[in-house]
């Protein structure tokens, strides 16, 4: 029989499903594969491959080159079937005092805080809070959703609840309406503040569709108010699960990824 062009000069497979008529890029190395998966270094993988304990579509594999397609052959090890994921969608009730970011050599960050099967994904914070707000956070290996929610162009809604030092009154709703002047002179596109309580303390809920650098504090300070507490209840449809504990997470439904996908 005649074998694919990436398979000559390895030895034949001990199978033929999926591998005719691939096109670049919809293919993947096994041992690249497991590896990605979270069975180990490439060494590590060769070993196991080795050994007999992976196969593909029923046959032993232990050609480390052999390429596979992760979304339609079956891989086993040791028995057990392996789920292959492009992408991860992950919702984080985000706790304060952890940045959003990949990585930092001094500091906690969201990744830090996930499991392995998770991390191997290598996904990032779409868009950031800041390390002492709280509340929703995506994060997510998927590079065009994340364009998609953070594209200035697409007007994404971003909804905040927070205590305010202050009372926020009529006029606050007014002047957010309008649009404020931050202090490096940008003028904040519309924001709908809604008042919950009013008082020395305030409580509130603010929309708006920009993710300037502080900017719900900044805002707030524009109008001569501070802010002592900020969590992120929305972005687009998708709404924090009130079950979720600071620094817990899950996965996206498919409700709601094809929600923020709808842009809805």
């Amino acid at each position: 029989m005649k074998f694919p062009p990436h398979l000559t000069g390895s030895k034949p497979p001990l199978m033929e499903v999926s591998l005719y008529g691939i096109e670049k890029g919809d293919y993947m190395r096994i041992d690249k594969l497991l590896a990605n998966i979270g069975y180990g270094s490439r060494k590590e993988v060769k070993g196991l491959l080795k050994s007999g304990a992976v196969k593909v579509n029923e046959a032993i594999v232990k050609d480390a080159k052999l390429h596979v397609k992760p979304e339609e052959d079956i891989v086993t090890v040791h028995g057990e079937q392996i789920e292959y994921k492009e992408f991860v969608y992950l919702m984080m009730n985000k706790p304060p005092g952890v940045l959003s970011a990949t990585e930092d050599h001094y500091q906690e960050t969201v990744i830090d805080l996930l499991g392995l099967e998770d991390s191997i994904y290598e996904p990032f914070p779409v868009g950031r809070l800041d390390k002492d707000t709280e509340g929703l956070l995506l994060i997510t290996n998927d590079g065009q959703l994340a364009h998609q929610l953070l594209s200035p162009k697409k007007h994404v809604p971003k909804t905040y609840f927070a205590v305010i030092e202050g009372e926020v009154t009529e006029r606050d709703i007014e002047a957010f309406r309008a649009g404020v002047t931050l202090d490096d002179g940008y003028l904040t596109k519309p924001g709908e503040l809604v008042i919950l309580k009013s008082g020395p303390t305030s409580d509130i809920e603010l929309t708006i569709t920009e993710g300037k650098f502080h900017q719900v504090k900044r805002m707030f300070e524009a109008v001569d108010k501070r802010v002592i507490y900020l969590k992120r209840l929305s972005m687009g449809s998708l709404q924090l699960d009130k079950e979720l504990e600071l620094g817990e997470y899950r996965e996206l439904t498919d409700e709601e990824l094809e929600g923020l996908k709808r842009g809805q």
